[in-house]
């Protein structure tokens, strides 16, 4: 089964403590109560990179543009208990954007420190790509889920030689 297309949007600002990533609460929809990244489906007939402006701006209410965007890797997600759930995601990163985070019917973001992920409050998987994709890696995972649909299976790393 083909997987579904989806994107997500980092955005990454220095604060006193260090950099902080923006995450949101999930309000809606596909993990609701979870802390997320910014973004979601890529429409037909749209570029990644045009999805993620579109999703942040619907989402948090901000203004990133395509030349802002800095490619941060790929995570494709296997679920093998619901196939239709399957996904590739194209990770971004931003430095830059216009606007002030805001609530949507869809997150309320939050401002994290990097070194201090609420990573128990994420999808499982994400502690073995979110870390190093905000530290400047290029991701290429592929994460399978258990028949749970929530705990990791195994993550395979396809672009390191073994």
């Amino acid at each position: 089964m083909a997987s579904t297309p989806v994107t997500l949007c980092f955005l990454l600002r220095e604060a006193g403590s260090g950099t902080e990533v923006l995450l949101g609460l999930k309000r809606t929809g596909f993990g609701t109560g979870k802390i997320v990244g910014v973004g979601g489906h890529v429409e037909v007939g749209e570029s990644d990179a045009e999805a993620v402006v579109r999703e942040v701006w619907e989402e948090a209410g901000v203004v990133v543009r395509q030349e802002d965007l800095a490619h941060a890797g790929v995570v494709e997600f296997i679920f093998p208990a619901r196939t239709e759930w399957n996904m590739s995601c194209r990770l971004f990163t931003a430095r830059q954007w216009e606007g002030e985070p805001a609530e949507s019917p869809e997150i309320s973001p939050e401002w994290f420190d990097v070194e201090a992920l609420p990573l128990h409050r994420m999808w499982q998987d994400a502690g073995h790509w979110l870390p190093p994709a905000l530290a400047g890696e290029t991701i290429d995972v592929v994460v399978v889920l258990n028949e749970d649909n929530e705990t990791v299976a195994s993550v395979r790393y396809p672009s390191r030689p073994v």
